[in-house]
């Protein structure tokens, strides 16, 4: 049995199987529905329930407060409708412009960033370069394996993607790329997707924080920033648990000497000896940091747990939500776990 949704504004109609989202029946059926972390984490697919009912599946509340949801707003991607509904895109969404594409890539560059994470560098092949927004990301194929979401660590202009991606317990994908990716490899991409991009007209400074592997976008945006000519202060927080899970660090290091308003914080939540960096989580580390972070921009990316104690940090800091964008990224095993609970 499907339900029929209209997405208003656009005027299509989708179907929605049973125990399916709105924003998974958007995708499959090639609506270019706002979203980033699939998993009710970051609010780009938040959405206004002109009509109908759907039931929310486990979301976080700085996504989606109480409040809004007694509004009538909802997350795509956390909603399965009772029966037809009605919804409309958030009014207030900052999209941008770049066409979706299909792309064969090849694999030019392949490279052990840490234990379990590989940087993945792909070219096109006999095609222009993808345009995107710094800090958006793209859905990658390998060999026959289904398509997993992985965020551009470059710049716009390079031409090179370049993408990090960590080996995580079961997943197909990463493990693929850990055992059996090989350069001269072809690898299918699709996108641009996300809207935790860099916003360029922000006139204040900037916060980046980002865990593990989700460096990569964190990267992007600062690394565009600062070739942009942004000149406000920058400060970009790296955290990690140990040591040995620390990456690109000289080459942070080289970029916050070359330019003065960046400052370079790695963080280590659990290390396993004596160290001289600074240690903690990173919510606890900015609020140590920081009393008012009124005019500031900020830009998240990395595990679930880390962006919603960030992002609690950062409102109550004074930051407001519209000048937060954030990114979660959730294993497959924690996106099968969200999807089967409800709320």
């Amino acid at each position: 049995m499907t339900r029929a949704v209209r997405i208003a504004g656009i005027e299509r109609v989708i179907q929605v199987a049973e125990g399916e989202t709105i924003l998974e029946a958007a995708l499959e059926q090639g609506v270019e529905y706002p979203f980033a972390c699939h998993s009710g984490t970051c609010a780009s697919c938040k959405s206004r329930l002109l009509a109908g009912e759907v039931r929310l599946l486990e979301h976080s509340p700085f996504a989606l407060t109480e409040a809004e949801r007694a509004e009538g707003w909802i997350l795509a991607c956390c909603a399965i409708p009772f029966g037809d509904c009605v919804v409309a895109y958030h009014d207030e969404i900052e999209l941008t412009s770049h066409v979706l594409r299909k792309l064969d890539c090849r694999v030019v560059g392949l490279r052990d960033a840490t234990h379990d994470i590989k940087l993945v560098s792909l070219e096109p092949c006999d095609a222009p370069p993808l345009e995107f927004s710094a800090g958006q990301f793209a859905s990658l194929g390998f060999g026959d394996l289904s398509p997993r979401d992985y965020s551009m660590a470059n710049r716009p202009d390079e031409p090179r993607l370049e993408f990090h991606i960590r080996l995580t317990p079961g997943g197909a994908s990463s493990g693929y790329v850990h055992r059996a990716l090989r350069l001269g490899d072809l690898v299918s991409l699709h996108g641009p997707y996300g809207t935790s991009f860099l916003r360029a007209e922000h006139p204040g400074p900037m916060l980046a924080l980002a865990g593990g592997s989700g460096l990569a976008p964190i990267k992007s945006i600062v690394e565009t920033a600062l070739t942009n000519g942004f000149h406000n202060e920058i400060r970009l927080y790296f955290g990690v648990r140990d040591e040995r899970e620390l990456y690109l660090e000289d080459h942070f290091q080289a970029l916050a000497a070359a330019h003065p308003n960046l400052r370079f914080v790695p963080v280590l939540s659990e290390p396993s000896a004596p160290t001289r960096r600074r240690t903690g989580y990173l919510a606890d580390v900015v609020r140590q940091d920081f009393r008012d972070l009124a005019d500031w921009k900020a830009y998240l990316a990395g595990p679930p747990i880390m962006v919603d104690t960030c992002l609690a940090a950062l409102a109550a800091l004074g930051l407001a939500r519209a000048d937060c964008h954030a990114d979660a990224f959730y294993t497959r095993a924690e996106q099968v776990q969200v999807a089967g609970s409800g709320a």
